[in-house]
């Protein structure tokens, strides 16, 4: 048997995870002296970098005094939360990273409860201690009564803690400076045990996919029982109990950053199965003989729902490569093989679906992949999932944690009760309030902007999916109306000039619009269309302005993000490669009149 050791790291988003594995990758030298390899090397993928969190789990593995650590990279974010609950499967104990500030946060909560339920091996590190204000002993102690309050067992309680800060490259069993990081390095190999082997024919779940455009699709996962062989035949064990006959044409294990081909995995260690096909996440690699199926991966109901639509405005399929609903259905379908948190529903209009999520962000860097893979489309208002339990219509509830300067406590707490959140708590941490509120999912849609508009971007929001509850009252949605585009064309300076009484624009002169285009925010409650096409027309009288010095206020610029908490419910997006515009659903003013008729009605 090998020495090995599987290990996962979970955190809140911002904590230091991604941090602490370049750490680990630079003190067991996968990398050359002389070699650049900068920083956040786990976060590959363009929207991770360009977001600055992770999105997508990864494993790497290190060798350190001749022990083989495989480690994984997990997202922290809540919208994540499906990456992080299926590749614990493949761990056999967590590294549990805490701020030394911020203590245990929304996300710490969940990505733990799913740790201990799995009866993983705890490591707590408490990070950047050598931030201002920080205080390591405190949140030592609210981690034990985390671990309390979550019924860890005796065993799991009683968790070694090392300080540290992953930045300055220490960690030690006490907050005491060292050199590098080996203690932490040590504590791996004492306090993870060697995954369990139980005796028996081969069985091997999987848990993630990966892609190569050489090699096709690849199945990656931990060998749970016996072992495979290259050139073997297996059996792949369906969730709903089907079995298909396949023959496994590669093997690789893990090794630094890359992979290294073999000729055989033994029990507890992840590999990556080439040359099956038509398998997913969650089926199961057993005998060819006699196939025995591990359990299956449960994963969180999704809480959010859009409709994704073909691009149906007028200046359809001028951007994008990928138009039509078959397009659009193949690359929805692609998605559900390996984003299990996803669900995907048909609706009456055969060129529009339903696609369900965990939260804004978790269906945004869908779309945005989407996007810049050449696809356009056009999406809904999110909407929330209600749900009937025991003949009450109820919705979801998140625990919303916000850390604000004391100046802007009062103007945090007056938003979110205007949402329906209640007060759970509030304490003073550092220079700063610590809230928390129990709010419906409803509520945080375009909250976000909002706060961070009152608290002069000061405010730091975390929130997590708690329970669903009875249904609660109509929540106010934005207050201003907006400015709809009259005509099609190009959008004039003087026009745009005239009408910025009017409102705030989200376009520049000399944009292209169309009738029924959002173009700018009304400064009244109310929809007013706007004809911004209109020249000025020429004449032989002498102005005695020059018309360049007409001072236009700059567009807003608004995030996918933004815009998806920004429309209303008879408002879509449309998204293409190049441009993001928000539009009416109809266009023509007649139809918006016939449409609130029939609604009034």
């Amino acid at each position: 048997m090998q020495n090995l050791r599987n290990i996962a790291i979970i955190a809140h988003v911002d904590h230091g995870k991604t941090t602490l594995v370049d750490k680990i990758l630079h003190s067991t030298n996968v990398f050359r002296e002389n070699q650049e390899s900068g920083e956040l090397i786990m976060d590959n993928n363009e929207q991770e970098r360009e977001r600055g969190i992770t999105i997508f789990s990864k494993n790497v593995s290190v060798e350190y005094k001749g022990v083989k650590i495989n480690v994984i990279d997990t997202p922290g974010h809540a919208d994540f939360g499906g990456e992080v609950e299926r590749v614990l499967k493949m761990a056999d104990g967590v590294i549990l990273l805490v701020d030394a500030f911020e203590g245990p946060m929304p996300q710490t909560r969940f990505v733990l409860h799913k740790a201990l339920q799995l009866g993983l091996k705890p490591l707590v590190v408490i990070n950047k201690v050598d931030k201002p204000n920080c205080r390591p002993d405190e949140v030592h102690d609210a981690v034990f009564e985390l671990f309390f309050n979550l019924d860890a067992t005796e065993e799991q309680l009683e968790f070694p803690t090392f300080y540290g800060s992953s930045k300055q490259g220490w960690f030690n069993t006490e907050n005491v400076p060292t050199e590098d990081i080996s203690p932490l390095l040590d504590g791996i190999i004492e306090y993870v045990p060697e995954p369990k082997v139980s005796e028996g024919s081969l069985q091997m779940q999987i848990t993630s996919l990966d892609y190569s455009s050489f090699l096709g699709r690849i199945a990656v996962g931990k060998v749970a029982r016996g072992s495979v062989k290259e050139g073997q035949w297996v059996s792949l064990v369906k969730p709903d109990g089907t079995i298909s006959k396949q023959k496994v044409k590669e093997l690789y294990v893990f090794e630094g950053l890359g992979k290294k081909k073999t000729n055989e995995v033994l029990a507890g260690d992840i590999c990556a199965v080439v040359g099956m096909d038509k398998f997913q996440i969650g089926d199961t690699i057993a005998d060819a003989e006699n196939p025995e199926a591990l359990a299956n991966i449960e994963i969180d109901e999704p809480t959010m729902n859009m409709s994704f639509g073909i691009n149906n405005s007028p200046f359809f399929g001028k951007d994008g490569k990928f138009v039509t609903s078959r397009h659009l259905v193949e690359r929805l379908e692609a998605e559900l093989e390996k984003n299990l948190a996803l669900r995907v529903e048909p609706t009456d209009d055969s060129n529009t679906y339903l696609v369900y999520g965990r939260g804004i962000m978790h269906l945004s860097v869908l779309i945005e992949t989407m996007r810049r893979e050449g696809y356009e489309l056009t999406v809904g208002q999110p909407q929330v999932i209600i749900k009937e339990i025991n003949g009450v219509k109820s919705e979801p509830y998140e625990t919303l944690v916000i850390d604000v300067p004391q100046d802007f406590a009062s103007k945090a707490i007056d938003l979110v009760t205007q949402r329906k959140g209640d007060l759970l708590i509030m304490e003073a941490k550092g220079e700063s309030q610590h809230l928390e509120f129990d709010i419906p999912s409803r509520g945080l849609i375009g909250l976000r902007s909002q706060m961070l508009t009152a608290t002069a971007g000061e405010a730091v929001m975390a929130h997590r999916f708690s329970e669903y509850k009875p249904l609660k009252g109509k929540i106010p949605g934005r207050l201003a109306g907006v400015l709809i585009s009259k005509d099609q064309g190009v959008s004039t300076p003087y026009s745009i000039d005239k009408l910025q009484d009017r409102g705030k624009f989200f376009i520049s002169p000399g944009e292209e619009v169309y009738t029924g285009m959002i173009i700018g925010e009304h400064s009244r409650d109310n929809d007013l269309v706007v004809n911004v096409v209109e020249a000025k027309k020429l004449n032989n009288m002498r102005a005695s302005g020059k018309d360049d010095s007409t001072a236009i206020a700059p567009k807003i610029d608004m995030s996918l993000e933004e815009c998806m908490e920004y429309i209303q419910s008879d408002e879509c997006i449309e998204v293409t490669p190049n441009f993001i515009r928000l539009r009416k659903i109809h266009l023509k003013e007649e139809d918006r009149k016939r449409q609130q008729k029939v609604l009034e009605g």
